[in-house]
């Protein structure tokens, strides 16, 4: 089967300590009713089982939520596993608490979007649904 007539295929994760996963779970399900492939790896993971569930999964996209303020250090640590691991083709986003200041400084680090809480899980789906349609490789 051609990949580009596959569902995408969206990890979402919950690295560190964090252990509010309502939102992630709410994403998640919004996702897989818009027609897309969800793992979802539960509570406490770090950045590199995030980063090997993705490369296991074959995935489009990895979606972190996170709520604690590790912000500034968990995503930076993703990135820096996926370069190590050459993932380049996997959207990187997240959502949570995370103050304007510091979502320009990750979007500027590598992160590609991160959605405050109150995002319309329809403009998730669509942002996820456009980038994969201009960069999925056949």
């Amino acid at each position: 089967m051609s990949t580009i007539n596959r569902p995408i295929r969206v990890l979402i994760a919950k690295v560190g300590l964090d252990g509010h996963d309502r939102g992630a779970k709410v994403i998640a399900t919004a996702l897989r009713d818009a027609g897309m492939e969800v793992i979802y790896t539960g509570l406490r993971q770090t950045p590199e089982m995030v980063v090997n569930a993705a490369l296991q999964e074959d995935v489009d996209v990895i979606g972190v939520s996170i709520l604690s303020g590790a912000h500034n250090t968990v995503f930076p640590k993703i990135i820096q596993v996926m370069k190590e691991k050459e993932l380049k083709d996997v959207l990187l986003i997240g959502g949570g608490i995370i103050p304007d200041d510091d979502m320009l400084s990750l979007n500027a680090q590598g992160v590609a979007r991160l959605f405050a809480p109150g995002t319309s899980t329809v403009d998730i789906v669509s942002y996820i649904n456009g980038w994969v349609a201009e960069n999925r490789q056949m």
